[in-house]
């Protein structure tokens, strides 16, 4: 018997915060982190190029494993990798060790990497059977992760606990939450999916996914906004530490600030996508992000950083989930709309710690934050258009697996 999409939900929210509050462990002991290795900034972005590497690796191998197996073995597998991170990362901090830092990180990439594109092709499969928008939920758990995770951070930085032991925690939250709950999944949502999307109808159906104006221009808007998100994972402590002058505990508890905006901005996101529609949703998000990365940038107050993460938090909150929604209500194949749009996003994680470091090096971590503001921009003109062109709403037979209840557009 399969299971009911009430359960199923309940499954996913537990699955999307277990990732959420291991990467917000490692994130808050990145100072600590960046001292016990004697790393440079350069040489951070460096380690977390494995963070990159390993990402890039699961989600190109995701929706090909998610057609052959389905969606359940590729999170098992993803989720195992995410918990034997923690551990690793641990380990290479103990042992003041960069290479095992980054392996750590590559791990990490490739378990969360395939892992999260699997487990949106299985929530947008929830979200239309339930009829109503429940991606933004499944994210805000996923943001409840980090907001948790950071405070365990802070308190563990402030203590001055033991990284090693401080991510072995997280391995034990990992499995047990992950042995709980994907039992509750059917065993081929992507793989049943993905066989019906490839009949021999011809139309729509047959045209390759690159070629959809609209589908390429949320893409756009899932890469800035998960830019925007990957860079404050990754580098907001820092950026607090070395641009405005914190110590790691408060640079620690601003990254919890922005956490807990996205965790609020998450679950309360779903009445505003209702009510205004989904292209104005992500160009206000987009705006909102924009202002706060501004102010972090080129106001020298650490009063108006503090307040700005929140602007960065909720400008990037619903970016995510929303677009890879509308990437699913944008035509058929839905799941392999949503795939391809997070295939696109996820490059963000790729090329952004990284970039931002080797920028950082030679400019100051503010500075390099310009990059990221610009591509927020463009996510809020390509937000715009995306709601000019309102294409899933001239002719209804082009998008029937559109959630009831929900806006197409």
């Amino acid at each position: 018997m399969s299971p009911s999409p009430q359960r199923r939900r309940i499954a996913l929210f537990v699955l999307f915060f277990l990732p959420g509050i291991t990467i917000a462990s490692w994130v808050t002991r990145t100072p600590d982190v960046r001292d016990a290795l004697g790393a440079s900034t350069a040489e951070m972005g460096l380690i977390l190029f494995g963070l990159s590497v390993g990402s890039m690796l699961g989600i190109l191998s995701s929706g090909r494993l998610v057609s052959r197996f389905g969606a359940r073995p590729v999170i098992t597998v993803g989720m195992s990798l995410v918990a034997a991170s923690a551990l690793t990362i641990g380990t290479g901090a103990a042992l003041a060790s960069g290479a095992v830092v980054a392996l750590g990180l590559a791990l990490f990439g490739l378990g969360m990497g395939g892992a999260e594109v699997a487990l949106n092709i299985e929530g947008a499969d929830v979200e239309r059977q339930l009829g109503k928008s429940t991606l933004p939920a499944m994210h805000g758990f996923f943001s409840l992760g980090t907001t948790i995770g950071a405070v365990g951070g802070i308190v563990a930085t402030a203590t001055s606990f033991p990284i090693l032991a401080h991510l072995s925690i997280a391995v034990v939250v990992v499995a047990v939450g992950l042995v709980a709950s994907i039992r509750l999944l059917p065993p081929a949502t992507g793989k049943a999916a993905t066989t019906v999307s490839t009949d021999e109808r011809g139309g729509p159906a047959s045209r390759p996914l690159w070629r959809d104006r609209t589908l390429l221009l949320i893409g756009v808007i899932v890469l800035a906004l998960a830019m925007a998100e990957g860079s404050a994972n990754d580098w907001l402590p820092l950026v607090m530490v070395d641009g405005h002058g914190f110590d790691a505990a408060w640079g620690s508890g601003i990254f919890a600030v922005f956490a807990l905006s996205m965790t609020i901005g998450r679950f309360v996101g779903g009445s505003f996508v209702d009510r205004f529609g989904r292209p104005a949703v992500l160009c206000a998000s987009a705006l909102i992000g924009a202002t706060g990365l501004a102010l972090i940038i080129f106001i020298d107050n650490q009063a108006v950083a503090a307040c700005a993460a929140i602007l960065w938090g909720l400008g990037t909150a619903l970016g995510f989930p929303v677009a890879l929604s509308a990437a699913g209500a944008s035509g058929d194949r839905p799941d392999a709309r949503v795939a391809f749009a997070a295939t696109l996003g996820y490059i963000a994680f790729l090329v952004g710690p990284p970039a931002l470091g080797f920028l950082g090096e030679d400019f100051g971590l503010r500075s390099a934050l310009i990059a990221v503001l610009v591509l927020v921009a463009l996510a809020a003109v390509a937000s715009w258009l995306v709601g000019r062109g309102k294409p899933t709403r001239e002719d209804p037979a082009e998008a029937p697996t559109a959630p009831a209840g929900t806006r197409a557009d």
